[in-house]
């Protein structure tokens, strides 16, 4: 349940895009979704993803079948505890971040999966 910078920037973007932030670091023991964020009536989830360079890959690619289950499951609870949200549509984002905190490159896909 740490911070990290590019969780940090990904804030920093999203918001300067005119999403509202929810909530942060929401954490269940079935994992965690780095930011809940408004986008008009949808409610997001984003998964930020960094990596220094992309010798082994991108960011986003780490994203896998196992992590994209865990993310829905922990979206589930996020909606049973917040009743407020369940009847608007969601959606999950990945931001991706190459570089550190200085020198970097960023990549917001939305509706990711």
């Amino acid at each position: 349940m740490s911070r990290h910078w590019s969780e940090d920037l990904a804030l920093e973007q999203l918001l300067a895009s005119g999403l509202k932030l929810v909530c942060r670091n929401y954490w269940t023991r079935r994992g965690e979704i780095d930011l809940v964020m408004r986008d008009g009536n949808e409610l997001v989830f984003v998964e930020v993803r960094q990596r220094t360079n992309t010798a082994y890959g991108r960011p986003e690619e780490t994203v896998n079948r196992s992590k994209r289950a865990r993310l829905r499951l922990v979206a589930g609870h996020f909606l049973q505890q917040y009743v407020e949200f369940r009847s608007q549509p969601c959606r999950f984002d990945i931001f991706a971040v190459t570089g550190n905190d200085v020198d970097n490159t960023c990549r917001w896909i939305n509706d990711a999966f």
